[in-house]
C-alpha cells in the first residue's frame, strides 16, 4: 500500500513541485494551502507523513507541528524552511519534527529524508506492536488450566503481580516456572522494562560474581574491558533466577545484601550502584531441605519466599492435558506449515493416561515429534509414545507406514535414547549431577541444559 503524505505550504509551486516528485516516487499526495487547512484534513484523513513549512501565515509550521504531535505523536512531521539557521533546526527537532530540510532541495534530499522518517513510523509501530502481542502472550488469561490447583496459584498471582515483593515459584522441571515468572513481569509496573531470565546452574562457580555484579576494566586477570552484570541489565526490570538452589554459599551472601540494601558494587569497584529491580526466584528442589542441610542460607530463603507458589506437576492436573494438546498441537501446526493437523479420536485419552515426569515441556516435545512423524493430517496414538513407560525410559516409537520424513525419525530416536540415559544417569547417582555428568561424559554444564531441555 502506497505512504499517504500530506503536503501544507503557502506556496502553489512549491505544493506543485513537491506534489509531482513524491507522486512519481509512488507516494498518494495531497495537498493545504495553510496550516488550517492542513489540519482539518489530518482529522478527516489519516496521513503516514506530512511535509509542512516552517513560515507560513496564519498558523505557522511550529504551531502546525505542535497540534498534529497532540493527536499523534508518532506521526512523522518534515520541516521546510528557507531560513536556515542551526537555530531553526533546533527549534523544530525540540518541538518533536522528524527532520528539517532547507530551500532550496533536490529530489534525492527530500526522498532520503521522507524514507527514513517512514522507516522510523514503521519501526515503531512494529516495537508497539511486538509489545502488544508479547503482553497477551503472558496475559493471565493466554494461561491455559481448568485445575482447581493452578486457579489458585493464579489467584495469588494476579494479587502479587503489581506489587514489589519477591516471589519463589517452586515445581519440579517442565511445570511452567519461567512462564509464569514471565506472566508476573508483564502485568507489573516493570512491563516495559527488561525481564533477564538465568540459569544458575548453567554459570561457572568462578564467573558467578562477574556475571551477576559486573567488573571494571583491568578488575582481575583477562578484565580487558568493562563489562554490565546481569543486575546492570534488568536495572528497572525483572531478574528472574532459575535454579536458583545452585547458588554458591559465597554469591548468596551478595545476593541477601543486594536484597537488602538495595545496592551492590561491581568487580573493581570502589562505589556502590543502587539495585532497582525485581527478584523473582524458581528451583525444582527441596529448598527447605537445602536450608536445613547448611547448603542454602536460611536468611536468603526468607528473603526470597515473601511470595511462595507451588506449581502442580501435570500428573496431578490431568484435565488440563486435552486442553494443552490442543493448543500446542495448532500453535506447532502453524509453526510446520501443516494447519490441518489434528488428533483422532483416541489420541487425546492416550495422551491424558501418560505419566509425564517431564511435564508441560515434555507433552510439548512429544506432541511436536507426533506431528513431524505423522504422514497426514491425523495425529493418532501410534505416532505417541506407548503406555506403561516410567521415568527416563525411551518411548520405543513405531515407525508409521509410509512415513518420508525419515530425518525428523532419527532426531527423535537420537532425543529420546540421550534423555534415557541421562535419566538413568540421575537415577544412578541419587539425582546428584556432577557425578552424573562424569558417568556420562558430559561437561555439568551440558548436563544441566540437556535436563532442563529433556525435562528431567
Amino acid at each position: 500500500m502506497k505512504a499517504r503524505l500530506l503536503i501544507i505550504d503557502d506556496e502553489p509551486h512549491l505544493r506543485k513541485v513537491l506534489s509531482i516528485m513524491l507522486s512519481s516516487a509512488g507516494y498518494q499526495v495531497s495537498q493545504a494551502a495553510s496550516g488550517q487547512e492542513g489540519l482539518e484534513m489530518s482529522r478527516a484523513q489519516a496521513f503516514d507523513a506530512v511535509i509542512c513549512d516552517l513560515r507560513m501565515p496564519g498558523l505557522d509550521g511550529l504551531e502546525v507541528l505542535a497540534r498534529l504531535k497532540v493527536r499523534d505523536e508518532d506521526l512523522p512531521v518534515i520541516m521546510i524552511t528557507a531560513f536556515a539557521s542551526i537555530e531553526t533546526a533546533v527549534e523544530a527537532m525540540k518541538a518533536g519534527a522528524a527532520d528539517y530540510v532547507s530551500k532550496p532541495f533536490n529530489e534525492d534530499q527530500i526522498l532520503i529524508v521522507l524514507d527514513k522518517a517512514l522507516e522510523r513510523r514503521r519501526l515503531l509501530d512494529e516495537n508497539r506492536r511486538l509489545r502488544r502481542d508479547l503482553a497477551e502472550g503472558y496475559d493471565f488469561s493466554s494461561i491455559i488450566t481448568a485445575s482447581p490447583a493452578m486457579a489458585k496459584v493464579l489467584e495469588v498471582v494476579q494479587k502479587v503481580a503489581e506489587t514489589k515483593s519477591t516471589v519463589l515459584i517452586e515445581g519440579q522441571s517442565g511445570t511452567g516456572k519461567e512462564l509464569l515468572a514471565r506472566a508476573i513481569h508483564h502485568n507489573s509496573p516493570r512491563r516495559d522494562k527488561p525481564f533477564v531470565a538465568v540459569n544458575c546452574g548453567a554459570i561457572p562457580a568462578t564467573l558467578m560474581e562477574s556475571e551477576f555484579f559486573g567488573h571494571l576494566k583491568g578488575a582481575f586477570t583477562g578484565a580487558d574491558r568493562a563489562k554490565e552484570g546481569l543486575l546492570a541489565a534488568a536495572e528497572g526490570g525483572s531478574l528472574f533466577l532459575d535454579e536458583v538452589a545452585e547458588l554458591p554459599l559465597e554469591l548468596q551472601v551478595k545476593l541477601l545484601r543486594v536484597l537488602q540494601e538495595e545496592e551492590y558494587r561491581p568487580l573493581g569497584a570502589t562505589k556502590d550502584r543502587p539495585a532497582n529491580l525485581r527478584l523473582l526466584a524458581a528451583t525444582n528442589q527441596d529448598l527447605e531441605g537445602e536450608v536445613a542441610a547448611k547448603r542454602f542460607r536460611d536468611d536468603l530463603y526468607y528473603r526470597l519466599a515473601v511470595i511462595r507458589l507451588k506449581l502442580p506437576p501435570l500428573s496431578e492436573r490431568p484435565e488440563d492435558i486435552p486442553l494443552l494438546a490442543n493448543h500446542f498441537l495448532k500453535k506447532l501446526a502453524l509453526k510446520h506449515d501443516k494447519p490441518r493437523a489434528r488428533w483422532s479420536s483416541q489420541a487425546l485419552g492416550h495422551l491424558s493416561r501418560l505419566p509425564w515426569p517431564g511435564n508441560v515441556r515434555e507433552l510439548m516435545n512429544v506432541i511436536e515429534q507426533a506431528l513431524l512423524l505423522a504422514d497426514g493430517p491425523e495425529i493418532g496414538t501410534e505416532h505417541l509414545p506407548p503406555l506403561g513407560l516410567g521415568p527416563g525410559r525411551a518411548p520405543g516409537l513405531i515407525v508409521p507406514p509410509g512415513l518420508h520424513n525419515l530425518k525428523a525419525l532419527l532426531a527423535s530416536l537420537t532425543a529420546e535414547a540421550e534423555r534415557a540415559v541421562i535419566g538413568q544417569a540421575l537415577e544412578a547417582c541419587g539425582g546428584n549431577r556432577t557425578k552424573a555428568a562424569q558417568a556420562i561424559g558430559l561437561s555439568r554444564r551440558a548436563l544441566l541444559m540437556k535436563i532442563k531441555e529433556y525435562g528431567l
